[in-house]
């Protein structure tokens, strides 16, 4: 072989050892991380935002050490406080008057002093009752003032308190007490000595003021899955009204369509014979009704949502800024999120917009299921809403902030990353046309849209809570449903009431009605409110005369009283809705923000109900009504407990005032009826099970204020449409070149309970 050739061989040998280095270089290389790009700053007041802000635990204890020295009476901590004892329930943001706020933030008045609102419940006194004071200024309070009277228009009894954990926990233990009277029947129905067996609240308890006495239902415990399938046929009567616990006593015991007065009474039946017994094995965890474990091991990871150069929104304190948009959030451990001062390009267009109420309302012929009507904001939709997981609750990257709170403690509580905030690319055009005549050409804006959500576990369903900002000026809240369907034991003609999802379980019907206060000021405070529809006329043809045409045309009303502006749910309503500025657009039209519902409510309670008032908010889709300081809120806390004398009655809200040119609150309903089926064990799904509603710029605007989003695309047939300075998707290839940085995952939320 000659030299040359060598040569030659050995040339091309490092040639491919090169090669092949370089390839396997760059397959094991890490594609380079992301850069994140500061999101663009929007102009806002800074810290203005903080007038709205939740207290922060520094504050609540303050609250709580003032409370302690300055009243005079001794207070227990609500952890362990019995009926008969005075203590703090809860502690929260007292929201300061609109007036005050509003000098502050456009007419460069004081900042309003901030407070917190306490709730005491007084037991250990002549006289029991629930007393809320206002405590401040904040951060060092030095005064308080009864508010009770003025809020309410007198005293509120002490018998309409919530029911406390340690109320449940007594309760707990006086069941278990009474069930020790009947060991055989327990072994024989439910292989238990009642020590596995858990229970679920009702409510309200009783038929009149003053009752408490709540059926509870009995249920396998089974660790690791959701209790709520596996009822044993068992409910019974607490009768727990009286200040001392050692009082309390089950008045009445249910058990597969027979009543008895006492667990005695059930055991005797039982052993004489004559009792009709279900004998149900103790569930095992692999295979109970209702278990989420998975059953197929993890496949590959399905899309996943980045931003390439960080997060394009800001949050800083209480305040989100996007696109145009600014927002201040919060939540009420009551009643849960709650946004206020909402603006679009600098302009506010809603004062409030807040969750009031979630209403869940059973049909049952076992007694705990047919006197179910529970009001969640008396439990806490703001307190339980816990950590959410990130990845599936919210996007992975998202962004997620701590919420704290004091309830049922003197000690603040926080639930980590308790709320998110994300963009959401729908995978939807907000808006596109494609040209094929005339000019050639492509152009259109992604579906982007900010979302603020959080997730409330309301015992047994979890509420998803969503409020979306869209490029278009539009604001879209939507609550989705899920989680476990509670359920009664199947006995005779349980179909009546639902459907049979399990051997010895039957999935319960119910209504789930939610309310909201949306304080509109569309281009000011004073507004009116308009409707249109359409109608048709037959006219003949103007060109002939000789042809008729049945033409639409629009029916436009101004509505002038409260009265004419309360639409009853699941009657028909116009079908376009707004709050009307008295100024004009470019066109010469009112500026205003249309309505949008969407539900699929169930029937609101009859109004004959002894209870009704209590929900009379359920009884309109949609109410307008003029805007008072003393009408905060659509329902109370205490309502759950006494719905037949009830705290706050919204219907007295509406009494016929005129709402033209005026500050104007819409209070907006909707729900849907569930008849739960064989597909919701384990969980109700979200799909189908969504509700909401939009405000719309309507003539707000001289054109769709997206146009002049950054993000829109153009391109024609004469532009090269792969070009990056041409066509920005055609610059995703090299942006979006780079992996995401992904935080471990972690979840805390189990720490807190």
């Amino acid at each position: 072989m000659s030299l040359k050739t060598v040569l030659i061989l050995l040339g091309l040998a490092l040639a491919t050892i090169f090669a092949l280095v370089c390839v396997l270089l760059t397959r094991g290389r890490t594609p380079r991380s992301c850069q994140h790009l500061p999101p663009e700053q929007e102009d806002f007041e800074d810290g203005q935002s903080l007038v709205f802000a939740d207290l922060t635990p520094e504050e609540m204890s303050r609250v709580v050490r003032y409370l302690q020295g300055n009243l005079g009476v001794p207070l227990v901590d609500a952890s362990r406080a019995k009926p008969s004892d005075n203590c703090i329930a809860s502690v929260d943001l007292q929201v300061p008057a609109k007036a005050e706020v509003l000098r502050f933030l456009d007419g460069g008045g004081a900042r309003p002093a901030r407070e917190a609102l306490a709730v005491l419940y007084f037991g250990n006194q002549a006289d029991p009752n629930i007393t809320e004071y206002v405590v401040g200024p904040l951060p060092t309070p030095v005064y308080h003032r009864d508010v009770t009277v003025h809020k309410y228009g007198g005293k509120v009894p002490h018998h309409r308190r919530p029911v406390t954990t340690k109320e449940y926990m007594d309760i707990n233990a006086l069941v278990q007490r009474e069930l020790k009277k009947a060991p055989r029947f327990l072994a024989a129905c439910c292989e238990s000595d009642g020590t596995s067996l858990v229970l679920l609240t009702t409510a309200p308890g009783g038929f009149k003021s003053g009752d408490r006495m709540t059926w509870f239902v009995l249920f396998h415990n089974v660790a690791g899955t959701g209790y709520y399938l596996s009822p044993v046929g068992l409910e019974v009567l607490v009768d727990h009204g009286d200040l001392q616990v050692s009082r309390w006593q089950l008045h009445k015991v249910f058990y597969n369509g027979r009543y008895f007065a006492s667990t005695g009474d059930l055991e005797q039946e039982f052993v004489a014979g004559v009792l009709e017994v279900v004998r149900l094995k103790q569930p095992q965890a692999d295979t109970v009704l209702g278990s989420m474990r998975p059953r197929r091991p993890p496949g590959s990871p399905g899309p996943l949502q980045f931003e390439p150069q960080g997060p394009r929104y800001s949050v800083r304190d209480n305040r989100i800024t996007f696109q145009g948009w600014s927002i201040a959030f919060g939540m009420s451990p009551n009643t849960g999120p709650r946004l206020f001062d909402i603006r679009y390009r600098g302009e506010r267009i809603v004062y409030e917009l807040s969750l009031q109420e979630a209403l869940a309302l059973y049909g049952s012929n076992c007694p705990g299921g047919m006197s179910t009507r529970y009001l969640d904001g008396s439990f806490g939709m703001g307190r339980f809403a816990y950590e959410l997981v990130q990845g599936l609750d919210c996007p992975y990257t998202a962004t997620y902030v701590d919420r704290h709170y004091l309830a049922e403690t003197d000690t603040p509580k926080t639930n980590q990353n308790s709320l998110c905030i994300f963009e959401h690319d729908s995978a939807l055009p907000l808006r596109r046309h494609f040209s094929d005549s005339q000019s050639l050409y492509y152009g259109g804006l992604r579906k982007n849209t900010l979302v603020i959500r959080a997730i409330s576990t309301l015992i047994n369903y979890d509420y998803i809570w969503d409020f979306m900002f869209h490029s278009s000026g539009a604001v879209e809240v939507r609550v989705h449903a899920t989680g476990y369907i509670s359920s009664s034991f199947f006995h005779g003609q349980g179909t009546d009431y639902g459907n049979r999802v399990g051997p010895h379980t039957l999935g319960t019907m119910h209504l789930h009605h939610i309310h909201y206060k949306v304080d509109l000021d569309v281009d000011g405070q004073l507004n009116s409110l308009e409707t249109q529809d359409m109608e048709y006329e037959f006219v003949k043809d103007p060109w002939s005369t000789q042809n008729t045409i049945e033409r639409p045309y629009l029916r436009r009303k101004r509505l002038e009283k409260e009265d004419e502006a309360a639409f009853p749910l699941n009657a028909p309503m116009p079908r376009y809705l707004s709050f009307v500025s008295p100024n004009p657009n470019k066109w010469e039209h009112l500026r205003s923000y249309r309505i949008q519902i969407i539900s699929f409510a169930g029937k609101h309670l009859p109004t004959s109900s002894s209870m009704e008032r209590s929900i009379s908010w359920g009884r309109y889709q949609l109410a307008v009504t003029r805007r008072k300081e003393e009408e905060p809120t659509s329902t109370s806390i205490y309502n759950q407990n006494d719905p037949w004398t009830p705290t706050v009655t919204f219907a007295d809200f509406i009494n016929n005032e005129t709402i033209t040119n005026q500050d104007l609150v819409a209070w907006i309903t909707v729900g849907f009826l569930h008849v739960p089926h064989a597909e919701d064990v384990p969980n109700t799904v979200t799909v189908g099970n969504g509700v909401g509603f939009f405000l719309r710029p309507y003539n707000y605007f001289n054109e769709d204020p997206s146009v002049d989003s950054s993000d829109s695309v153009y391109f024609s047939s004469e532009q090269d449409a792969g070009a990056c300075g041409t066509n920005p998707l055609a610059c995703l290839s090299s942006a979006a070149a780079c992996a995401p940085h992904l935080p471990p995952f972690h979840f805390g939320g189990f720490l807190n309970l």
